[in-house]
């Protein structure tokens, strides 16, 4: 493991302020060191640092690991191949797609992930500090970040990553706003050991029922670490309408024992940890004249999977081109495209037909009645469970021009137009 930077107070000024090291963080950061930007990165953890994740790298977060250089590594912990998809008295096997985004998954613990991102975002020639919390941010009469601050330190910047996670605390001085009335999840994780720790498909459970037999909302996951041990956990799905009635962690801990035979537990889940989860880009006032949000911060999270990695990797690194392009701002940023407007519009391009429809697919399951009527139909047909999996895993490339594609394309078209909360949103 590598050890952080050395230093331990940040410059008086650099190119790009990146606050947070997490997947969003380190890929911006790393890009833009090397394009030759000048850039800080401060996070108020200290390294290595855990997050409520499934660990799972779907096919299309692996193309973004690739593109960093880290594909052999993470290949050399596991690989994945698909899904094994269980519920409603029907088993199915689901292989990732083949096509562009390569076809082949990875699960890496998040304490090792995020910390291999960090270092390949040093060895770009970033500087990253940890245990370093930004507590303000001064703007100038034109609206532009001209400096944050962590404790007695100030940092001039032409530029502010937010890379802060879902609750965003920098975020929230500059005014994003997330909105609770488009459905968002609750999540619980474990780690337990397994003699299957490194069967090569995830597992995941459909029909998530609690103790008293209720069909929840959501799913249960075990995905395999080829360490000794799987990461285990449940999600359901919520709305402000419609809230998840349900004690997460209590979940997981039924959910484990009605897998433990399956996937050869041994032990009782530990490490568990639970989370809120903002998705779908249900979040107003993600971007100013020089700083914008990305990943988490900028709720860049799958409906109907909990998927966020893959968002931060590809965000965090569209955002640095959009910088690198001149998307600094107006006056004293990198010179070129005031990104209030810009990034936001980046987003809507790459995730908006994606997201719409799946946030209106997860709003459906938090009906009660939708997927107990649902989820036995879906589960009938492998070819159904087939384009389920690719439109989920948002596997459908942008040159694909197959019915699936097409469906899922003009499905999300419709619901963009309809949708009642615009995603990505100007400041409220």
């Amino acid at each position: 493991m590598v050890r952080m930077e050395s230093r331990t107070r940040p410059p008086a000024s650099t190119d790009v302020v990146v606050v947070g090291c997490g997947p969003a963080g380190a890929a911006t950061a790393t890009w833009l060191a090397r394009a030759g930007r000048e850039v800080a990165v401060l996070d108020a953890a200290e390294f290595p640092r855990d997050k409520t994740c499934g660990d799972g790298l779907t096919p299309r977060a692996m193309l973004e690991v690739d593109r960093l250089g880290l594909g052999d590594w993470a290949r050399g912990r596991i690989t994945i191949k698909g899904l094994d998809l269980r519920g409603f008295g029907h088993d199915r096997r689901v292989p990732w797609p083949a096509g562009e985004h390569g076809g082949v998954g990875s699960a890496v613990r998040r304490t090792v992930l995020d910390d291999r991102l960090r270092q390949a975002a040093v060895e770009a020639g970033a500087t990253v500090l940890d245990g370093m919390r930004v507590t303000g941010v001064e703007k100038g009469d034109d609206g532009e970040v001209r400096a944050v601050r962590a404790g007695a330190d100030r940092v001039a910047c032409r530029t502010l990553v937010l890379a802060d996670g879902v609750r965003s605390p920098v975020g929230r001085l500059l005014g994003r706003t997330w909105h609770r009335d488009t459905v968002y999840a609750v999540a619980a994780r474990s780690y337990v050991r397994s003699r299957r720790h490194d069967h090569p498909w995830i597992g995941s459970d459909l029909e998530l029922r609690d103790e008293s037999g209720v069909v929840q909302p959501g799913y249960g996951w075990v995905f395999p670490l080829g360490d000794g041990e799987v990461n285990l956990g449940v999600g359901a799905l919520a709305t402000a309408r419609r809230p998840a009635d349900v004690a997460v962690k209590e979940l997981l801990r039924h959910y484990a024992r009605s897998v433990a035979g399956r996937w050869e537990l041994e032990g009782e889940p530990h490490a568990v940890t639970s989370a809120l989860l903002p998705m779908g880009g249900a979040v107003s006032g993600i971007a100013g004249p020089n700083w914008a949000a990305v990943g988490d911060a900028a709720a860049c999270v799958n409906p109907l999977n909990g998927e966020g990695i893959d968002y931060a990797l590809e965000g965090g690194r569209l955002l640095a081109e959009l910088i690198v392009a001149g998307g600094g701002s107006g006056t004293g940023g990198d010179s070129g495209t005031d990104l209030t407007r810009a990034w936001p519009a980046v987003l809507r391009e790459t995730y908006g037909e994606a997201f719409a429809i799946a946030r209106d697919a997860a709003r459906l399951l938090t009906v009660p009645w939708f997927l107990p009527l649902a989820g036995p139909v879906g589960m009938r047909s492998q070819t159904l469970m087939t384009a389920a999996v690719r439109c989920m895993s948002n596997t459908v490339a942008d040159s694909d021009r197959d019915v699936v594609a097409r469906a899922w394309r003009a499905a999300g078209a419709v619901a963009r137009r309809l949708d009642r909360q615009p995603m990505f949103a100007d400041a409220v």
